[in-house]
């Protein structure tokens, strides 16, 4: 009798021990993923404020446009500032929909248009991954825009005008790679919402993607990356792409600047080499776009 029961005994640790050892792997395989995919769309970059030491993830960082300075909100659990009330589908809802929890409309400074593209999943991880980040009681700054784009009323015009929801579609005529630098550039790193000209009214020109920004970041205008040999970056190979997103340094010797500097250091230079690859192999299957030229 005895030897049956310590039998099962050992039987139960064993199982016990198995079953806390495998959720622990599948803690850590999507604490992995979901800070990959919170470095690949840059959610540090905006949601600190750099430029004075802010802490983590706790906003205030402005945005310069031509319509008014928005600021970065708070996305720590913090309760009372951040997002400390909200579930996954609310999480999801932002992603997605461009909707806080109670409904209200975001402005497009949140690049809501190319997160709504994001996988399940990645949105998934994501959220878990943000939700293990230091908690910060840090208020928010209120936007200073001028009228009438205060008026966030009129957020439900902009949406039926500009704003598609996704998902992600892939393009079955073009390779594994393309898709995933289409999924990259359009989504999850949204780079056209800074590398794409904007309509009068704050939307990307999708006719132009990724031909520059002359209205730019903070004041200071944003290159094109499109092929173009004269206005783009039509003289560069996949190789020199991603050794750009890697090092920050150009094919000329000259080093990223400005705010694409932060985004070399915080965010492509820890991509996945394939990644970068992916990226590169997207942007040179683009039709080139002409606009004036500037410095990357």
């Amino acid at each position: 009798m005895h030897k049956v029961v310590f039998r099962f005994c050992v039987a139960v640790a064993v199982v016990g021990s198995l079953v806390v050892f495998s959720t622990y792997a599948i803690g850590a395989e999507w604490t992995k993923r979901g800070e990959y995919i919170f470095n690949v769309a840059g959610c540090s970059l905006c949601h600190t404020d750099i430029k004075t030491n802010g802490p983590a993830l706790a906003g205030g960082r402005a945005l310069v446009t031509p319509f008014g300075s928005f600021f970065s909100t708070n996305i720590t659990l913090d309760v009372t500032h951040g997002i400390g009330t909200w579930s996954q589908a609310d999480f999801n809802r932002a992603m997605r929909q461009g909707k806080s929890p109670n409904g209200t409309l975001y402005f497009p400074s949140f690049p809501f248009p190319s997160f709504t593209q994001m996988s399940d999943e990645d949105i998934s991880d994501l959220w878990k991954y943000i939700s293990t980040r230091p908690t910060v009681a840090r208020p928010n700054k209120p936007h200073q825009l001028s009228f009438p784009f205060n008026l966030r009323i009129l957020m439900w015009i902009w949406r039926r005008l500009f704003f598609d929801e996704g998902p992600f579609n892939t393009n079955d005529k073009m390779s594994s790679a393309w898709n995933r630098g289409a999924y990259l550039v359009r989504a999850l790193a949204h780079c056209g919402e800074c590398h794409t000209p904007r309509n009068m009214l704050g939307a990307v020109d999708r006719q132009r993607e990724l031909g520059g920004n002359p209205a730019g970041v903070d004041g200071k205008s944003v290159p094109n990356i499109t092929p173009g040999n004269l206005t783009g970056i039509g003289a560069w190979n996949e190789s020199e792409i991603a050794d750009y997103l890697s090092t920050g340094m150009s094919p000329d010797g000259d080093f990223a600047g400005s705010v694409m500097n932060e985004v070399v250091n915080q965010s492509t230079s820890k991509f996945t080499d394939a990644d970068r690859r992916a990226i590169a192999v997207f942007l040179k299957a683009l039709p080139a776009v002409r606009l004036k030229p500037t410095k990357l």
